[in-house]
């Protein structure tokens, strides 16, 4: 049986897919989020302990590189759509030329997107963190120069892992990020603590594992005897109307999530004139946060590939439906893992060698997380996945952009520069603030229909 057949099969009320196949087909993906998260928590924690500027300094970097990293990931969604919708109409021969078209593409913008980074990697810098302490800034020109020369390597992996997700392979993607993100922590260990290369460490160990997972992915890829196979390379030529149904996807997504990580550097650069106690709380804050969003995450992200395929076949009530359920599995999920971070957060920030003031504001904000989070974030996230897989992208893009730019830098930029409250507590007041909008809003559209109203494929 060829992956992503056990997905297919109807429950006993006519629906598409079984609790036990979403749930084979989620859990992988939650898995791997979490993992990942887990992983960069424990990065940081070894980054801290090298001196005072590290884990700020990595940090910072991290802004710019999810920047980056949110171009890739909005191409590999934008395969997911299209090779899901494809699957759903049973035109697989046409979701195998559009992984194809998928993995070339990620590979020409990656590539195009490193050289830009390596020619200009101190201007970007200096503009966006222009005003930290030198020996920060010194220990950030390190880890940005050696993490950039792994960009291509993540993409092809968020490339090679879409695809498999698109077909409803989800444990694939799991193994290669598990062996990957531990051989991640191994070669931290190795680098930093054996051969006393601090950041530099970090980054090398970075640079491995992303180049590590994206030869493996392409390794499984090759195998025939799947739904999805990428064979014979060097026949892949570029299909204009495919790379622009991938494109017209994936573009809008790639703006939204690249003008949200734009804010973020926005909010970021005014963090970081705050001094390193608030930097480093910051920095461990928005680690614990992601940590404790990824399970939801997961269940957004395999909602793409059920509410794809569910269009495909031509099932509107049916994406409809597993919107609804699977937001009350994210909210399970989000509930299980603040609750899971909020008891755990004082281990963290003492294993992570954090001084002692800085530990109390990222406590202070890691329990502030933990009662607001639960009220607000599904409403503002899940339901954009399914919008997404249901090709209604702009809207999406517009009422993010607007939603960043006015509600969350609006907010925060307020807060600290009117009100004079000068503390990270402002982005979170931000942050919550622009989820509630969101929320409204994405309900409001989900409810009213129009969402499903186009062409994906």
């Amino acid at each position: 049986m060829k992956a992503g057949n056990i997905f297919k099969t109807s429950d006993k009320d006519g629906h598409i897919f079984t609790n036990r196949a979403l749930l084979l087909l989620i859990i992988p993906v939650i898995a791997e989020q979490f993992l990942t998260s887990l992983m960069g928590l424990a990065d940081s924690m070894m980054v801290s302990n090298v001196n005072d500027y590290s884990l700020g300094a990595v940090q910072l970097v991290d802004s710019i590189n999810i920047l980056v990293n949110q171009a890739f990931a909005a191409l590999a969604t934008g395969g997911v759509v299209i090779c899901s919708n494809f699957i759903g109409q049973k035109k697989v021969d046409k979701a195998g030329e559009a992984a194809r078209q998928v993995a070339l593409s990620a590979l020409i913008l990656s590539i195009s997107i490193t050289l830009i980074c390596l020619l200009f990697r101190n201007g970007i810098l200096n503009t966006v963190f222009g005003q930290v302490e030198d020996a920060l800034m010194n220990e950030a020109q390190v880890y940005f120069f050696i993490t950039i020369l792994s960009f291509p390597g993540i993409a092809l992996y968020n490339a090679g892992s879409a695809i498999y997700r698109a077909q409803g392979n989800t444990s694939r993607p799991l193994a290669i990020s598990t062996v990957c993100n531990f051989v991640n922590i191994a070669g931290n260990a190795i680098f930093i603590y054996v051969f006393h290369l601090g950041v530099a460490g970090a980054a090398l160990s970075t640079f491995i594992s992303r180049w590590l997972s994206a030869v493996v992915v392409y390794i499984y890829l090759h195998n025939k005897d799947q739904m999805i196979s990428i064979r014979d390379y060097k026949s892949i030529r570029p299909d204009g109307y495919l790379i622009k149904r991938v494109l017209a996807l994936g573009i809008p997504n790639g703006i939204e999530n690249s003008m949200f990580q734009f804010g973020k550097l926005v909010i970021q650069s005014t963090v970081s004139t705050m001094g390193t106690i608030a930097i480093t709380a910051q920095a461990m804050t928005n680690i614990m946060e992601n940590v404790n969003g990824v399970a939801a995450c997961g269940v957004g992200i395999g909602l793409m590939t059920v509410v794809g395929q569910s269009l495909g076949a031509g099932r509107k009530d049916e994406a409809k439906y597993y919107v609804k359920k699977l937001a009350v599995w994210a909210e399970i999920a989000i509930v299980a893992s603040c609750l899971f971070i909020f008891v755990l957060r004082g281990p963290i920030t003492s294993l992570g060698g954090m001084n002692y003031e800085s530990a109390k504001l990222c406590m202070y904000m890691c329990g502030l997380i933990t009662i607001v989070k639960p009220l607000f974030w599904v409403p503002s996230f899940l339901p954009a996945y399914g919008m997404r897989a249901a090709g209604d992208v702009r809207f999406s893009m517009i009422l993010s952009v607007i939603s960043m730019w006015a509600v969350r830098v609006g907010v925060t930029l307020f807060l600290v520069h009117v009100a004079c409250f000068v503390s990270p507590i402002a982005v979170w007041c931000g942050m919550f603030s622009d989820w509630f909008v969101r929320g409204v809003c994405f309900t409001i559209r989900f409810m009213s229909g129009k969402w499903l109203e186009h062409k994906v494929a």
